[in-house]
C-alpha cells in the first residue's frame, strides 16, 4: 500500500538510494557478528537431506554454472572471507570457510526481507518489481552457499576422520 507519492524521477533515485542503504548495512552488520552466531547448526544453515549434501542445487540450478558470474562480496566490500575458490584444505581455514558461507547466506535472506518496504513509496506494480529484484538478486547467491557448504562440510569432515585414524 502506497503512503508516499514522489514523482518518478524521485521514486527512482529514493528507490536506488534505499537498495544501496540496505546492501550496505546489512553487509556491514553480519560482517560484524561474531563467529560464534555461526557455529551453532541451526535451521537455518542445516543442509536438509533432499539437498543430498549440495547436489540438488547443481542439478536443478547448475550452480556450477552461474557461480563465476557472481560478485565477490569480500572484494565489493573491501573486507571480509573470499569464497571465490578454495585455497587450500587446512582445517582451521576450512572452518572458516564454512562460517563465512552461513555469514553470506543470512546476508543475503537478510537482504530480501526489506524489498516489502519498497511499497510505502511506489506502485504496487514497482513494488513488486523491488521484491522480483530482491529474489533474484539474492536467492543465486543463497544456493551457491548451500551447494558449497555441505561439501566443504564433507572435506572437513574426511580431513579430521583420517587426522583422528592417524593419532
Amino acid at each position: 500500500m502506497q503512503l508516499i507519492e514522489l514523482s518518478v524521477f524521485w521514486t527512482i533515485i529514493t528507490d536506488s538510494a534505499a537498495w544501496l542503504f540496505f546492501h550496505l548495512a546489512i553487509s556491514i552488520f553480519t560482517l560484524h557478528l561474531p563467529k560464534h552466531f555461526f557455529l551453532t547448526a541451526n535451521f537455518l544453515y542445516r543442509t536438509r537431506e533432499w539437498e543430498a549434501e549440495g547436489q540438488f542445487w547443481q542439478t536443478h540450478f547448475n550452480v556450477k554454472k552461474y557461480a563465476k558470474i557472481i560478485p565477490e562480496g569480500s572484494r565489493i566490500l573491501g573486507s571480509g572471507f573470499y569464497k571465490r575458490r578454495l585455497k587450500h584444505k587446512e582445517t582451521t581455514y576450512l572452518e572458516t570457510f564454512i562460517l563465512e558461507t552461513k555469514r553470506a547466506e543470512l546476508t543475503h535472506w537478510l537482504s530480501i526481507l526489506p524489498s516489502f518496504l519498497f511499497f510505502l513509496w511506489n506502485p504496487a506494480w514497482a513494488g513488486w518489481v523491488m521484491v522480483s529484484y530482491a529474489l533474484l538478486f539474492n536467492i543465486p547467491i543463497i544456493i551457491v552457499q548451500r551447494y558449497n557448504r555441505p561439501r566443504l562440510e564433507k572435506i572437513l569432515a574426511r580431513k579430521k576422520n583420517s587426522h583422528s585414524k592417524i593419532q
